[in-house]
């Protein structure tokens, strides 16, 4: 996902985007607990997308 996709969402797609991610790297850290997740380095990349979303939405306040 990059940044000036982003920047061009609405604030509540935004949000809903936000939320989305954050349900996904909860369901990874439980695979990864569990020892399902195939992939470990998916955690990282959702981690960095949270980041990109919150940073972009602090953009749009200021």
């Amino acid at each position: 996902m990059k940044a000036t996709e982003l920047r061009k969402m609405s604030d509540a797609d935004l949000g809903n985007k936000l939320l989305d991610l954050k349900k996904e790297l909860f369901n990874l850290r439980f695979q990864h607990a569990i020892n399902q997740l195939d992939n470990p380095h998916k955690i990282a990349d959702v981690k960095k997308d949270i980041a990109r979303v919150m940073t972009v939405i602090r953009e749009k306040k200021a």
